[in-house]
């Protein structure tokens, strides 16, 4: 298949399924491209702008949110609350990001690692799920700031591909007394600087690869990604509320083990 529409619209699919899922999508795009053949500096650059749009998805979603707080962030306390959770959890990010980016893509990026992290994670949260301490905090405005800033420790994990940064945040959440929901909507709004700092910085790097790319390619991939995101956001909270987060972990063991037995073939 390689370098054609039908690629960009599984990869645009499986981009806006599963960012906001704690299934990991880089590990799901390294798979999948590596299934279709779909590699090289371009498949990079692909695989970064798409992101953009699952992230404009949740922009969308919670326009009202966003918007409110950024208008009554001078003098809301809930707001102020709100966006310091935010960047306290984003900031850990930054530095460790900043730090260990190209080391993380030039090694770590493969299916073995992908397959690994998979059935680690699962296990990871079946764990979690069955032995995590009472929530003490129902909302994002009620967790207190260290909470905050240790849960972007958590996150720090999702740099390595297929370890899910949802998956991490929403795990980290859990430990720290979280409730499942509230940790669910603060991975959605952590996502929003930690894909975008994370998705300029690639961007940056691949500048010169912009100018050939395949831009027809890339706007299928945008917008797949950002419907497909819209979708999945809309129903996750509600879902995860009702079934809690082990349909997922179970999935992620499943995948791994398939993805292992396909590379000893």
């Amino acid at each position: 298949m390689s370098d054609t529409p039908l690629t960009a619209l599984a990869l645009g699919l499986v981009e806006g399924v599963t960012e906001f899922l704690p299934v990991s999508s880089t590990g799901h795009l390294i798979v999948i491209g590596d299934l279709l053949g779909f590699s090289g500096n371009f498949s990079k650059l692909f695989d970064v702008v798409i992101q953009l749009g699952a992230i404009l998805a949740v922009c969308w979603l919670y326009r009202a949110k966003l918007w409110h707080t950024a208008v009554t962030l001078g003098g809301d306390r809930a707001s102020q609350r709100f966006t310091l959770n935010v960047l306290l959890a984003f900031l850990p990010a930054v530095v460790i990001g900043f730090a260990a980016h190209d080391f993380i893509k030039r090694v770590l990026f493969s299916p073995l690692v992908v397959a690994w992290a998979f059935i680690l994670g699962g296990v990871a949260i079946l764990l979690v799920e069955r032995y995590r301490p009472a929530a003490t905090a129902d909302s994002i405005e009620s967790m207190p700031a260290p909470t905050a800033l240790k849960i972007g420790l958590f996150q720090c994990l999702a740099m390595i591909p297929g370890t899910s940064r949802s998956g991490a945040t929403i795990v980290g959440a859990l430990l720290l007394g979280v409730t499942r929901e509230a940790a669910t909507e603060f991975s959605f709004f952590l996502a929003i600087p930690t894909m975008a700092g994370a998705t300029a910085l690639d961007l940056w790097k691949a500048r010169h690869e912009a100018f050939g790319a395949e831009w027809t390619m890339i706007a299928i991939g945008f917008v797949v990604a950002f419907l497909s995101a819209l979708l999945v956001v809309r129903g996750l909270v509600g879902f995860v509320s009702r079934h809690g987060f082990a349909p997922f972990a179970w999935y992620r063991i499943v995948a791994g083990v398939g993805i292992l037995a396909l590379l000893a073939r």
